[in-house]
This record gives C-alpha cells, sequence and structure tokens, in this order.
C-alpha cells in the first residue's frame, strides 16, 4: 500500500493490488477515507468526511494530479 503524499493530517495512497482499476488514489485520515477518480478528478466513495473537508481534499487532488497520476504509472508498468 504505497503512500505516495501526506498533507498535513491527510495520506495520499493506492493499494499494490489496483492496476485492474482506472487511475485513482485513496485519502484517509484518522479512520475516514475517501476515493477520488483522477480522469477527471472525482469523488468516487467517502466514509467519515464532511463536505466540507471532501472539498478541501478535492482541491489537494487536483493541486497534485500530475505528481500522484505520475506515482500510479510508475507503480503499475508493465
Amino acid at each position: 500500500m504505497p503512500t505516495i503524499l501526506r498533507i498535513g493530517a491527510y495520506r495520499f495512497f493506492f493499494y499494490s493490488n489496483e492496476n485492474g482499476e482506472p487511475p485513482h488514489i485513496h485519502v484517509q485520515r484518522d479512520n475516514k477515507l475517501a476515493k477520488f477518480w483522477f480522469k477527471p478528478v472525482l469523488m468516487s466513495s467517502s466514509i467519515g468526511f464532511s463536505s466540507f473537508e471532501l472539498r478541501r481534499i478535492s482541491k489537494i487532488v487536483v493541486q497534485h494530479k500530475e505528481e500522484l497520476l505520475e506515482a500510479w504509472d510508475e507503480y503499475f508498468r508493465d
């Protein structure tokens, strides 16, 4: 489960067995979890985060999209 980025209390990661899915990132803080697709940046699911916090996280994903997507591509490269 590679961690790609940490910003404040947020950890951005993906699971190592997800290469069959379109590129995305999971975001965790404490016991809260969300999943965002990259193309386009769109929340897929969320457990425990408020709407306000999800908007904040979405902005972070947009700001770091290239870095996160590059890490995904590098990890799952055939």
